[in-house]
């Protein structure tokens, strides 16, 4: 029994090590501003492989992130479909779970970047909008200011 709680927690303590430099990693290749088709490959599977991990240790909130991330490198490179279902499981979990603050801001603006790829742009000035009335709830102001930008890179 002892030796199977210590095997759950270093289980425990691998899936989050791996979820977080993932996530991590993933960021350090969303901030290039020229990635290679490899590179692009990558990120999307170091994306899922992140939010496979929180799936196994994280709270909803871990969820949220890492379907905003998804959804973000989907965007980003240029994948509409697969943008556009992440953000919504993004959105829904912040809606069900009753995440707020700069996690729903973020839902919001993903719902957003990811109509806008899909060239709907009613829709994407719609959750564009629900974004930046979200950022009204937002406590930190470095939070808030963090999505108004990336909103108004969009």
């Amino acid at each position: 029994m002892k030796q199977d709680m210590a095997q759950l927690h270093s289980l425990k303590g691998f899936h989050k090590r791996m979820a977080v430099d993932l996530f991590n990693y993933v960021w350090t290749l969303l901030e290039l501003e020229d990635r290679s088709e490899e590179q692009e490959e990558t990120m999307i599977h170091a994306a899922h492989a992140s939010r496979y991990h929180w799936e196994q240790i994280g709270t909803s909130l871990n969820k949220v992130r890492g379907d905003w991330q998804l959804s973000r490198v989907y965007s980003v490179t240029g994948r509409e479909e697969p943008a556009l279902f992440h953000a919504k499981i993004c959105l829904d979990l912040c809606l069900q779970e009753e995440i707020g603050d700069f996690d729903l801001a973020f839902a919001y603006e993903a719902m957003a970047r990811s109509y806008k790829l899909a060239g709907l742009m009613e829709k994407k000035e719609e959750y564009k909008r629900l974004a930046q009335e979200a950022c009204e709830d937002i406590k930190n102001e470095a939070d808030r200011r963090i999505v108004m930008e990336d909103l108004a890179s969009m």
